[in-house]
């Protein structure tokens, strides 16, 4: 069965372009590369620029092109990133896989064709085509009807057929560019920009612009030796994944990482517009009139006139939409739709590039705002796929050896071997790994952040195994040291005093400096010693250490802890504290033990109305027996005297209920006053 394949070369018109070579990369730590290329055009050639498809967001957001000579930038255009789906819905046919040629020609009713069948030519237009399933001896079958140009209709098998044309050149195209729209789409990787320039002469043509890229990196070597000063060496990793060779580039790298962002500029966008239509005309419907109720003949003309229902008068119908939003409507409408996007350049701004040095092979530096580049002095080749070290930093340093010992290292009971470094190198050195070498031998590594220029930082490469560390720490009770009352509520500071003490065995037989590093803790403050340096989270305390020695040192801290109590929920005793406290003033004390008083006052009374209660109860329970003894006496002949006697306790014991009765209200009372005036007395309080 005749299927249709894919054309293995596309038939397409492209005007002559030039590639221009990369002249400069510029490397930033933020994933992206600035990059320059520059070349010689000859008389009617555009520029050339192959990226990937995922570089063409930043591309077009930073792409700046200048010439030389007056050279005028017409416009830039590139490949278009419409989907293949969105682009192939345009054609009036498709192609789909493994589809039959009888099945596209049916979707081409109505085209002119040209069947070359053996020596002949049969020509007319498609009226169908169709496929013909096969039996068990007979292969499947293609066939096409046309109205030939004489008018007769022939059906022709495909499998005669040896050549077909259309004979619509409009048609042709549109095969030709359904095709190419295919072997686009297959291409994902690459994307062309072309820039066009109206100069008739030759000219030369300079793009600069910013894609993703691989970040560079630094690392550092620090060598110490006896004789000379410390030097310290630095090294830029560059990796070169743009699939073409930087050959002779000007390189450079920068410290610091600018803003940078991506846009979606590449893709076309499509807004969803709303569906405005005019109102259509509606045809006038029959309306029924009621019959007068009452004839009245008019003043002016005797004329009898009929009262219609208002019930029945129909409203108006709405007014049509001004003319003018049909006509904006339609001229809103799109005119046609290109396949392919273009960027008009105005005005190309000028672009700064970075000198070569003459013969020194690391990298000079310089500041770039508040960036700071290195420049490789000779010109650098780096192949496609490979990667580079590359020297920008060799020279001496200060830096000072000594031992640092943190907190969270008190479990391995060691400190480190560590540097402290000064960038007196006049660069800003970028952050990484540093290799440390001692006297010739490997010492250890360690990494470091980014050093601008004159200052200094501390760093640690290997645990020294001559020195022992340990720490015991030791809190003390708590001291109140001030105490405020505001609204009935009892503000304290209490300040506790919280030893650190470290012991440090030095078994080597040379002396040592050792930086121990301290937290800095919140509500803490220290007490005499002071550090040597302070950061952010910690506190350094330098302690010199003897050869084959044990030192002592000890760090003083005060906790400030602060509490607050509703003097109504304190006791006597618990504002008596206070009271004693040394910092307090006489008129805070003479308050505070106002306050005790009345709360003892209060107690008093409050253990008075207790008793009464307690006494209520029992005189309530006596009762109750004495009542149920005259009860049972009242039953049995003979008990009247004792009935007499319980009569008269019972009468006692109501009197004596009622006096107590009587006391617990007053004790009430005395006790709500007693409040009352404690209460307005704190809330009128403050000290």
């Amino acid at each position: 069965m005749r299927r249709i394949l894919l054309l293995s070369s596309m038939f397409s018109v492209l005007l002559a372009a030039a590639d221009l070579p990369v002249r400069e990369v510029v490397l930033y730590k933020n994933g992206l590369g600035l990059f320059e290329r520059s070349g010689e055009l000859k008389a009617g050639e555009a520029a050339r620029l192959e990226f990937k498809a995922e570089e063409m967001n930043d591309v077009l957001k930073s792409l700046v092109i200048t010439g030389s000579g007056g050279a005028k930038i017409s416009g830039v255009h590139y490949d278009s990133s419409e989907p293949l789906e969105r682009k192939l819905a345009g054609f009036p046919f498709r192609l789909g896989d493994q589809m039959a040629l009888s099945a596209l020609l049916d979707q081409l009713k109505g085209a002119r064709v040209e069947l070359k069948i053996g020596p002949e030519t049969a020509a007319g237009t498609i009226l169908s085509g169709r496929e013909i399933a096969g039996g068990e001896k007979q292969p499947p079958r293609e066939q096409v009807t046309l109205l030939l140009d004489a008018g007769e209709l022939r059906t022709i098998d495909l499998r005669d057929v040896s050549g077909i044309r259309f004979s619509d050149a409009a048609l042709q195209l549109q095969l030709k560019d359904y095709l190419a729209s295919i072997v686009a789409g297959r291409s994902k990787e690459k994307r062309s920009v072309y820039i066009d320039s109206s100069d008739a002469g030759a000219r030369k043509l300079t793009a600069t612009y910013v894609v993703p890229v691989p970040v560079w990196k630094s690392s550092y070597r620090l060598v110490f030796s006896d004789k000379n000063e410390p030097t310290l060496e630095g090294w830029a990793i560059v990796d070169n994944t743009s699939g073409e060779d930087w050959t002779n580039v000007r390189l450079s790298v920068v410290s610091g990482r600018p803003v940078s962002f991506i846009s979606n500029l590449y893709e076309p966008r499509y807004f969803q517009r709303e569906t405005v239509e005019l109102p259509e005309d509606r045809a006038a419907r029959p309306e029924l009139y009621a019959g007068a109720s009452e004839e009245r003949e008019r003043a002016s003309g005797g004329v009898a006139g009929s009262f219609v229902s208002p019930s029945v008068i129909p409203a108006p119908p709405p007014p049509p939409p001004p003319a003018s939003a049909a006509t904006n409507v339609l001229n809103s409408l799109p005119l046609a739709t290109r396949n392919y996007n273009q960027l008009t350049l105005l005005t190309p701004g000028a672009v700064t590039t970075t000198s070569p040095t003459s013969t020194v092979e690391a990298a000079n530096a310089g500041q770039l705002a508040e960036l700071f580049e290195y420049s490789f002095g000779s010109q650098v080749t780096v192949r496609k796929g490979e990667s580079a070290m590359l020297p920008f930093l060799q020279q001496p340093v200060k830096a000072r050896k000594l031992l640092i010992y943190k907190e969270e290292d008190n479990e391995q009971g060691h400190p480190r071997n560590a540097v402290v470094i000064v960038n007196s190198t006049g660069k800003t050195l970028d952050g990484g790994p540093i290799t440390v070498f001692d006297g010739g031998a490997y010492a250890g590594e360690a990494l470091v952040e980014t050093i601008k220029g004159g200052d200094k930082r501390l760093i640690s490469y290997a645990v020294d195994q001559g020195t022992r560390v340990t720490m015991e720490e030791n809190e003390g009770d708590g001291v109140i040291s001030e105490v405020h009352v505001h609204r009935g509520l009892v503000f304290t500071k209490s300040m506790v005093d919280v030893k650190t003490k470290f012991t440090i065995r030095n078994v080597d037989q040379k002396a040592k400096t050792l930086i121990i590093e301290h937290p800095v803790r919140e509500d803490y403050k220290l007490v005499g010693q002071q550090p040597r340096e302070k950061t952010a989270s910690a506190y350094r305390f330098e302690v010199a250490l003897r050869p084959d020695s044990t030192e002592t040192f000890l760090i003083d801290e005060e906790e400030d802890m602060g509490s607050s109590t509703v003097i109504t929920n304190m006791n006597p005793d618990s504002l008596m504290i206070y009271v004693r406290n040394k910092d307090l003033d006489a008129a805070a004390r003479q308050k505070l033990e106002q306050i005790a008083t009345q709360k003892s006052q209060i107690a008093g009374t409050d253990a008075d109305l207790r008793n009464c209660d307690e006494q209520v109860n029992t005189l309530t329970n006596d009762e109750s027996r004495v009542r149920q003894n005259v009860y049972s006496m009242n039953s049995v002949p003979g008990q009247q005297d004792a009935v007499q006697r319980y009569s008269q306790q019972l009468s006692a014991l109501e009197t004596k209920l009622t006096a107590t009765r009587d006391r617990a209200d007053e004790l009430k009372k005395k006790k709500a006053a007693l409040e009352a005036d404690m209460n307005a007395f704190i809330e009128k309080l403050e000290f």
